[in-house]
């Protein structure tokens, strides 16, 4: 049977505030994680565009004519998925955290990127059907 001396309680404190600390540190570097993950899944949107654009610009004179529309169409839908997706994955995912040591983003400004995206994507898919060909071709 152990007795406790007079600085165990000091040491047992010590250690407990250790662990708070690592654990207020695990759940920052979470945070910042989240954030690269969230602007990942944003480039990998805006690539999901620049696909669509690309496969439009290069392969514009398909036969029938509105393939190369409807395969530039998916990509860049695709986008908006990805967006969206992020949005709402980074939105629940940070109101489970608090952050200790490091700015948490603000959930609206993350709302904002993805619905800003996401409506550029969009209105390039209405551009994309709307515009004639001529109005597409340089020169």
């Amino acid at each position: 049977m152990a007795i406790d001396g007079p600085g165990d309680d000091e040491e047992v404190d010590r250690s407990t505030k250790w662990a708070e600390n690592r654990t207020d540190w695990a759940e920052d570097r979470t945070l910042m994680a989240l954030e690269r993950t969230f602007a990942g899944w944003m480039r990998t949107a805006f690539a999901a565009i620049a696909i669509g654009i690309g496969f439009r610009a290069l392969f514009g004179e398909f036969d029938p004519p509105w393939l190369a529309r409807a395969i530039a169409t998916m990509f860049i839908a695709l986008a908006i998925v990805f967006a969206l997706g992020a949005e709402r994955r980074a939105c629940r995912a940070f109101e489970r955290l608090s952050s200790h040591s490091v700015d948490a983003p603000k959930l609206p400004n993350i709302k904002l990127i993805a619905y800003s995206i996401s409506a550029g994507a969009a209105l390039l898919i209405v551009a994309l059907w709307v515009l004639s060909n001529d109005t597409l071709a340089p020169g």
